[in-house]
């Protein structure tokens, strides 16, 4: 595939992600936050999502490493889902 051709599919692949990420994961990533910032645990569903998530960013590693002027973004995702995950395995130990 050609520079040409690679910048072109991943164009396409990262509008879907941010908007996926607009419209799906931070919403429902906020709402987790606010779940267990309230001292609720995580659910199967919750857990699903985040395991979701979890396999995505592994396999957007090497899209981030063509594109690092989103990899900020990237960061700052993961560490939402890392304060939500941290917080919820508190509340699971009280």
């Amino acid at each position: 595939m050609s520079n040409q051709e690679q910048e072109t599919k991943d164009a396409g692949v990262l509008a879907v992600i941010v908007e996926r990420m607009e419209q799906q994961r931070l919403p429902r990533a906020l709402d987790l936050k606010a779940k267990v910032d309230e001292g609720g645990v995580l659910d199967d569903l919750d857990i699903e999502f985040l395991e979701l998530v979890f396999t995505d960013s592994n396999e957007l590693k090497p899209l981030l490493a063509r594109h690092p002027e989103y990899q900020d973004l990237a960061a700052r995702m993961m560490s939402l889902y890392r304060e939500i995950t941290t917080k919820a395995l508190e509340n699971e130990n009280k």
